[in-house]
């Protein structure tokens, strides 16, 4: 489980994290009964969209503000095979912040054993809702706190 202090107002106090957690199901399988690949990115998503409402930027608030972080690239190692029945768990970690891009880093294992199932990143941007690149910074400088205060 992952710990972050923010600092407001002079005062720390822990944010602690809890990781996204997944039961998988049947229909995410291949014909050898493992977990499709193509799979890991939904965990990623869900996993990243978990880590922003936690530090209290929902998506849905992003959207309301007509704010967009759509992924700009996207990797993944996978390490062991994830199967029908298992429980995988996926810790995310924002990486780094600047304004106008964020990674953020994935770790996903499995529940039981602990055993890393795959190591994954994502990089975001931030757009307006014409589709246009956007500073955090300049457009919405309380929110860019908030990532600098989280990183």
């Amino acid at each position: 489980m992952a710990k972050h202090e923010i600092e407001i107002a002079g005062a720390k106090r822990q944010l602690e994290i809890t990781p996204y957690e997944h039961h998988t199901k049947y229909h995410e399988t291949d014909q050898q009964g493992i977990i499709h690949p193509n799979n890991y990115y939904n965990w990623m998503e869900d996993a990243w969209m978990h880590l922003m409402e936690q530090m209290g930027l929902g998506f849905k608030q992003m959207l309301d503000m007509e704010i967009s972080s759509p992924v700009i690239s996207q990797s993944i190692e996978y390490r062991s095979a994830v199967k029908f029945d298992e429980t995988v768990v996926v810790d995310t970690k924002l990486i780094s912040y600047d304004g106008h891009k964020m990674d953020i880093a994935y770790r996903i294992y499995d529940k039981a054993t602990g055993e890393d199932r795959a190591l994954a990143k994502s990089s975001h941007c931030f757009l307006n809702k014409s589709g246009v690149p956007i500073s955090m910074q300049r457009a919405y400088p309380e929110l860019d706190t908030k990532f600098f205060e989280f990183k």
